[in-house]
């Protein structure tokens, strides 16, 4: 379809609707390098239209040379643009030109930025395009200078949250809320009136939300999104950062599952469909910052990258929007010491809800022993939950044991780390307490050999373990600790956490009774 696109353009049919087509046909990255390689190079009949005498043509030429991402149309485009008489037409040269390196025009664009904030002339109709190009102008500007990012402070005393946690264990999160309103809902809890410096220091919520108060959002309407979204945003990410200036802004759309009304196909052909309403995901998105930008005056810049805040859009089933502001990810210092991770790891946030389950059976000042430790996030958890004694991590990596190490220091702990197999382990004096991510099986081949480790762990483990001794055990496979614990008498099963139906993922408490 490209390259019939581009005969016709050439021939001289039909220009301004196949220059349409083209550009749509273009949004998709395969097509994009197609038509590249069906140039080879040679934009001339694309530049030539860019002096073509309906306004749409020219528009539609300079959109699709900025898709192309070749520098030698910088010069070819800027130069289109100044000579531009058209004044719907230039925002569009300069959105083909962001798409470009441009920051060698850097000082034009200053300039030209000036001489029209400098105009006080303009008629209302014309002010909805110049303002367009000033905005645009603006963003460009700002990213050539570099965007100062700000420092999350925290907001007012009292602020509204949205705390993701697991379904199964939400009142674990709750509890430790001090202040506010708490409403459960599916996935977490909803707090009006949070004290965001306490809740900031609790570490069994995967995400925390700011809810953000507008008017109905329809999916259907981006632009008007777009446009009640900005001030509800921009108020509270200078409440929530010091300071003022450009945020530079994500945006993500969450909808229901594959298969139901509002969404269809794969990550790449996503769409967004509502009613008769039906658009492509990525170019829903697109108008929807487009209006955030435009007005807000590009104090909120989208970009994928480096950003500071993601706006969460959730779709509702009858084609609402709920609206959410997540901090980027550096503001949550939580788990700031887990830099090394492998494939196997436990997440830091199963790794605290699993010390926080347990925590009634914790002592301070506990003996510990982490026979399968990986890169040590278990033995920290369990140590922010309750502070231990000495504690011991085996593992028979060596390069998780190395990893280990670096994450247990920058967490400004000590903890005896021993590139060893458990089964070989050998000890002086017993332990209070074992806490451990249990291996898992990798396929149907492994079970019966996973099986025999859980049968043999639990046999041995008891000769380490003091009088009353606590075993925190994480597992995705419950029937083998079950199965093996039965077949030890001195254990008993004091207590079980189901964190995951499908997976099967849960917490066990087992006590020595002698």
């Amino acid at each position: 379809m490209v390259r019939e696109y581009y005969e016709k353009i050439c021939a001289g049919e039909e220009v301004r609707a196949n220059l349409i087509s083209l550009r749509e046909q273009l949004k998709e990255e395969q097509n994009r390098r197609e038509f590249a390689y069906l140039l080879g190079g040679d934009f001339s009949a694309l530049c030539a239209l860019l002096k073509h005498e309906d306004p749409k043509v020219r528009k539609n030429a300079a959109l699709i040379l900025g898709r192309l991402e070749s520098e030698d149309l910088l010069p070819v485009l800027f130069e289109a643009y100044k000579n531009e008489k058209t004044l719907y037409v230039r925002a569009d040269y300069l959105k083909a030109i962001s798409e470009l390196d441009f920051r060698p025009l850097q000082e034009e664009l200053k300039e030209r930025l000036s001489s029209l904030r400098e105009v006080n002339e303009w008629k209302p109709e014309e002010w909805k395009h110049i303002s367009e190009e000033i905005r645009i102008l603006q963003a460009m500007v700002l990213r050539c200078q570099g965007i100062r990012h700000h420092r999350f402070t925290g907001g007012r005393e009292k602020e509204d949250v949205i705390l993701m946690t697991n379904r199964r264990h939400r009142e674990a999160t709750a509890e430790q809320v001090k202040k506010g309103r708490i409403t459960m809902l599916a996935g977490g809890l909803r707090v009006d009136g949070a004290s965001v410096k306490d809740v900031r220091a609790i570490r069994t919520y995967s995400e925390m939300l700011f809810p953000l108060r507008t008017r109905t959002l329809l999916a259907s309407e981006p632009e008007q999104c777009g446009e009640l979204l900005a001030e509800p945003v921009l108020s509270l990410v200078e409440r929530l950062y010091n300071g003022t200036g450009t945020f530079l802004f994500r945006l993500e759309i969450r909808t229901p599952e594959k298969g139901t009304p509002a969404a269809g196909g794969g990550e790449a052909d996503q769409q967004i469909i509502v009613g008769t309403f039906k658009e492509k995901k990525g170019a829903w998105l697109h108008r929807i910052s487009d209006a955030m930008e435009r007005v807000s005056d590009a104090r909120l810049l989208n970009s994928v990258t480096d950003y500071e805040i993601e706006i969460r859009l959730v779709l509702r089933r009858d084609g609402t929007l709920a609206a959410m502001l997540k901090p980027s990810p550096s503001f949550d210092e939580r788990f700031s010491y887990r830099k090394e991770v492998l494939p196997t790891s436990i997440s830091p946030v199963n790794a605290a809800l699993t010390a926080y389950l347990a925590l009634p059976w914790l002592k301070e000042g506990a003996q510990i022993l982490d026979p399968f430790c990986g890169t040590g996030t278990m033995l920290i958890e369990r140590n922010y939950a309750c502070k231990a004694g000495t504690m011991y991590g085996l593992d028979i990596f060596g390069e998780a044991i190395e990893k280990a190490e670096r994450n247990t220091h920058r967490a400004g702990l000590i903890v005896n780390y021993i590139n060893r197999d458990f089964f070989t382990f050998r000890h002086e004096y017993l332990f209070d307490e074992v806490i451990t991510d249990m291996p898992r099986s990798t396929g149907d081949g492994s079970k019966q050999a996973l099986r025999k480790l859980y049968q043999d762990f639990f046999a041995r483990i008891v000769s380490f373990l003091a009088e009353k001794a606590v075993l925190v055990i994480y597992t995705s496979d419950p029937n083998y600790v079950v199965e093996s614990v039965r077949a030890v008498p001195v254990l008993r099963m004091e207590k079980q956490f189901l964190l995951n139906e499908k997976n099967g993922t849960t917490v066990f408490l087992i006590l020595k009774e002698q």
